[in-house]
């Protein structure tokens, strides 16, 4: 196959993959009222289901470095969407909630795996611009599995068949990585500039020797945390301590999360026209300028507006460090290091949003701006000792090299 073909083969599949990977989250919210009537739950009891799907996702991201080592990215990515697959109609046949929770599992290693893989992937073979907009694709699919699931049920057929519908065009996928496996390329090798093209694959054990790597993780925990909890509580906050209507609400949490989407197409197009740390930088101040509209709501609709312009302005901030992962670790330790970021992402989506609930439970929702706040100042400070990391790094690299 023609070489531009077969990268801009490989790229579209890529994006797919992306979208296949937000489907089954935006799946779960319009069917949990369902799955709560099927199985006689309690309002709380997805607490399991999340912890199944967070554990697997930890453990496929933070093992991925390791397999991608001993393993075609092609074939991992084909088994991923096949455990994916598996796990979509085994919540659809499940007899019973706990079954179903472990299916939550396996729904989770598949998911970490996927994006794990994708994102090194990307990160070492294209631009940030590319992550951006592969990023995009994940925004795409979370907005489409309401519409599938809502389309289901308006039709009077039972939520089980919106995750089989969804398990088929995994399947699908599936199909179409294995037969692509062998011309997807090594990840350690031939990368995009050029630098390590031999490079090995370091060991999980050396990659977490780098201060660098650390504080990548600790920059994912807060991104994610800080994103998620803005997402999941928007709609409860508006209502609940800003006295916004219900339709009105539904609105502004709908734009918060469409807003993320474009503000990753649109950096998308920027990232090649400035650097990474100056763009994340500057999208750092704005996500805490917009914060504090939440916070302190200066203005009627202030917090709503605040919102809206926080997701705009989270777009860049996971693509755009996933991008500079290989300078700043080296092209070695590059799929170690994406693998641990995105598992201390999933982390942060668990436990941060979990932490801001339990603080309003004891207080009121009003605490939500001021922690998101807080949340974005700390991820600053990380976010310049990270870049001031990947600085001494380079330097010591162009030092060895002369």
């Amino acid at each position: 196959m023609n070489p531009k073909r077969r990268v801009g083969l490989l790229l579209g599949l890529s994006y797919v993959g992306f979208v296949s990977l937000g489907l089954p989250d935006g799946l779960l919210g319009v069917a949990w009222p369902s799955i709560r009537a099927r199985f006689g739950l309690e309002l709380d009891a997805l607490g399991p289901l999340l912890v199944a799907l967070t554990g697997g996702y930890v453990f496929a991201s933070f093992s991925s470095g390791r397999l991608l080592a001993q393993i075609n990215l092609g074939a991992l990515l084909a088994a991923s969407c096949a455990a994916t697959a598996a796990s979509l109609l085994g919540y659809a046949l499940a007899p019973a909630w706990s079954v179903l929770v472990g299916f939550g599992l396996l729904a989770g290693l598949g998911a970490g795996a996927i994006d794990a893989a994708l994102n090194t992937y990307v990160a070492t073979h294209h631009s940030a611009r590319t992550l951006n907009w592969l990023h995009a694709c994940y925004g795409v699919g979370a907005a489409s599995g309401p519409v599938v699931m809502t389309s289901v049920l308006t039709a009077g057929r039972p939520w089980q068949r919106g995750y089989f519908l969804v398990a088929l065009g995994q399947i699908a996928l599936a199909l179409c990585f294995l037969v692509t496996r062998s011309s997807w390329p090594t990840v350690a090798g031939d990368v995009r500039d050029g630098a390590s093209r031999a490079a090995k694959t370091a060991t999980g054990r050396a990659t977490l020797s780098l201060p660098a790597a650390w504080l990548g993780m600790a920059a994912f925990f807060l991104y994610v945390g800080l994103e998620q909890s803005a997402g999941a509580w928007a709609y409860s906050f508006l209502t609940e301590a800003r006295g916004v209507g219900i339709a009105a609400a539904g609105t502004w949490v709908t734009l918060y999360w469409g807003a993320l989407t474009v503000g990753r197409v649109v950096f998308g197009i920027l990232a090649g026209r400035a650097r990474l740390d100056a763009l994340v930088r500057g999208a750092l101040v704005a996500i805490a300028a917009a914060a504090a509209l939440v916070a302190f709501d200066p203005f009627p609709t202030a917090s709503p507006i605040g919102l809206a312009l926080l997701g705009f302005a989270c777009g860049p901030i996971f693509p755009s460090l996933i991008a500079s992962t290989a300078r700043r670790l080296g092209a070695a330790h590059a799929a170690n290091g994406v693998g641990f970021q995105v598992a201390a992402a999933a982390l942060g989506q668990a436990l941060i949003p979990w932490l801001v609930g339990g603080i309003a439970q004891h207080s009121s929702l009003d605490v939500l701006g001021p922690l998101l706040l807080g949340f974005a100042v700390v991820l600053i400070a990380v976010h310049e000792l990270l870049a001031r990391s990947a600085s001494v790094a380079s330097s010591e690299v162009a030092a060895i090299a002369s």
